[in-house]
């Protein structure tokens, strides 16, 4: 009996030492199967989790506005400036109703009318004359509108000039608008009147903008080893439904949070990501409002004849300009006009023309061009890159459409960087380490006359109260007034906002009256510093081409000559 549980043991020992064998052989791919089991179920619970993103958003709050107080506390002349900026872009409505508004109520293009009014001065038009139209608004009744807050485009254009220049309207507040034009060139002239937005529709965008700051959401995810999470995060969030992880910076106190990850600490954030868009924000009866070819960008027709001839002005026009003392109550003042297809600014600068790489490549020879803001100066680099064949894109392993970008041309020391701007970026996905706000770049450059800094920043602000625009600009504004005051001699040039398609659903977050709106408090913010500026919205408003965010090629290449124009202007020398 004990021989045989001898033999037992024994057998049961071999089978110990031979498992205890196999398992320090095989421990490594064990680990790894284990490994890739848990990695793989947290992977799945992640793809549920972001699935959910869109589900669990925040509930705000739609009495109060968010936003517009974060930051840091502004000083009593940044308040004053802000009033300023603000009431510089305070917009009429509708008038206050008891009953909800009925679309037959609203302002109809096709039964909307314009008028070319006589000249003032003489029987003719001639270079330097003021031509004006006068628009009447009706509803879809066909009766006359008594209230304005139209949003209307006007523009003077020559099909077979290639001419074209942006006019200003005037609302008189009672339904009929007034369509100022400068004539700047002599030949066929046309007036084309559009009606991008009825007042009832532009009262409805405002109160998205000041109440729904979330109707675009964003996401980062969170990741420590096997584990990750992915969480909403926005410039402003409600605190009272989780805990937040704060993301403010903290030289400027510009705000940003994201909601911290259920078993994440807060410093495990890998990337920032556009989330998406909200959806079912209007009414059936504001829905009506925005639809595309019936009260969405649709010209509105003239009553009698859309197009004058001019002519050459008169050899006693510049006496009796000098002369005579003008009336009229508000007289245009484009930053520039097409004619040929070419961009000619009326602002002093005189325009040269790139055609060829080796001209442009002269120009940047030994300049340093940085490059920050949006995709529409990312478009810019991309322009340069594919027109100047010496110029080299360096592999940064940047996500397509993200950045940051280089190129360079060493034959010529030239180089030329990209780089998005801080959030909110509405980018596919921006690594957290690449995530920087333009104000700290610009702290970060020694400037000199061989640097050229170029901003575009507005499109992806649209969505956000006015004054979280205003708090931004002023702190790139004050970044560029040290970059100014160490180094004058550096360029700096900023690319203001353009129009775009529209649709029902990009209305709702980037309409041209969002785009306008911030577009004139950027103009007015840095207006007497030391920049220089490519009015995009002007030169996408008076060209024949359709409107795009990224405008098309003809428009860039004017946009990029006025640019270079700026590097490279014409010397004295050069204009004899």
């Amino acid at each position: 009996m004990y021989q045989n549980l001898s033999k037992y043991a024994l057998l049961f020992l071999f089978l110990s030492l031979s498992g205890f064998i196999f398992l320090l052989r095989n421990i490594h791919t064990l680990e790894s199967w284990n490994c890739h089991a848990i990695s793989a179920f947290y992977q799945f619970q992640t793809r549920i989790h972001s699935s959910l993103v869109s589900v669990n958003l925040p509930t705000y709050n739609q009495n109060l506005t968010f936003c517009a107080h974060l930051g840091q506390k502004p000083s009593p002349e940044d308040k004053l400036e802000e009033h300023y900026l603000l009431d510089s872009i305070a917009w009429p409505g509708p008038p206050a109703r008891f009953a909800p508004l009925s679309l037959r109520q609203t302002s109809d293009p096709v039964h909307s009318l314009f008028t070319i009014l006589p000249n003032k001065e003489r029987r003719e038009w001639r270079i330097g004359d003021q031509l004006e139209a006068l628009v009447q608004m009706h509803d879809y009744q066909g009766r006359p509108k008594r209230y304005g807050g139209d949003f209307l485009l006007a523009r003077l254009h020559s099909p077979e000039l290639g001419a074209g220049v942006a006019g200003t309207v005037v609302d008189h507040r009672n339904g009929i608008y007034s369509a100022l034009f400068p004539l700047l060139w002599v030949g066929a002239a046309q007036v084309e009147i559009t009606l991008v937005h009825s007042s009832e529709a532009v009262a409805v965008l405002k109160h998205l903008r000041e109440h729904r700051p979330d109707r675009v959401f964003f996401k980062s995810l969170f990741r420590l080893g096997f584990l990750s999470e992915t969480t909403v995060c926005n410039m402003c969030l409600p605190s009272d439904q989780h805990p937040l992880c704060n993301y403010t910076d903290l030289y400027t106190g510009e705000p940003w949070y994201c909601y911290k990850p259920k078993m994440l600490g807060c410093d495990t954030r890998i990337n920032h990501a556009k989330g998406g868009y909200l959806k079912h924000l209007l009414t059936n009866q504001e829905a009506l409002l925005f639809q595309s070819g019936v009260n969405i960008k649709v010209q509105i027709h003239t009553s009698g004849k859309d197009r004058i001839n001019v002519l050459p002005p008169e050899v006693d026009d510049v006496e009796k300009e000098s002369s005579s003392v003008k009336t009229d109550p508000v007289k245009p003042k484009p930053s520039g006009y097409y004619l040929k297809d070419s961009w000619r600014p009326l602002g002093g600068t005189v325009m040269r023309h790139f055609n060829e790489s080796a001209a442009i490549t002269q120009c940047l020879r030994n300049k340093v061009i940085n490059m920050y803001g949006d995709s529409t100066v990312r478009q810019w680099f991309e322009y340069l890159i594919t027109l100047v064949p010496e110029m080299k894109e360096i592999n940064l392993h940047s996500p397509k459409n993200v950045g940051p970008f280089m190129a360079v041309d060493t034959t010529h020391n030239i180089l030329l960087k990209y780089r998005c701007h801080g959030p909110p970026i509405r980018f596919s996905t921006v690594l957290s380490s690449e995530l920087r706000y333009i104000f700290n770049e610009l702290d970060g450059l020694s400037g000199g006359p061989n640097t050229v800094v170029v901003l575009s920043i507005w499109a992806h602000f649209s969505t956000f109260p006015v004054e979280v625009y205003i708090r931004r600009l002023r702190h790139i504004r004050r970044a560029l007034l040290r970059l100014l005051g160490r180094a004058p001699e550096t360029l700096v040039v900023i690319r203001s906002a353009n129009l775009q398609a529209l649709d029902e659903e990009v209305s709702l977050y980037n309409s041209d009256w969002y785009s306008l709106q911030l577009d004139t408090v950027l103009k007015a913010m840095f207006r007497g510093m030391d920049v220089l500026m490519v009015d995009a919205w002007e030169m996408s408003l008076a060209h024949h081409l359709p409107h795009a965010l990224h405008p098309p090629r003809a428009i860039v290449q004017n946009m990029i000559d006025m640019l270079l124009s700026y590097v490279c202007p014409v010397t004295k020398s050069r204009t004899k």
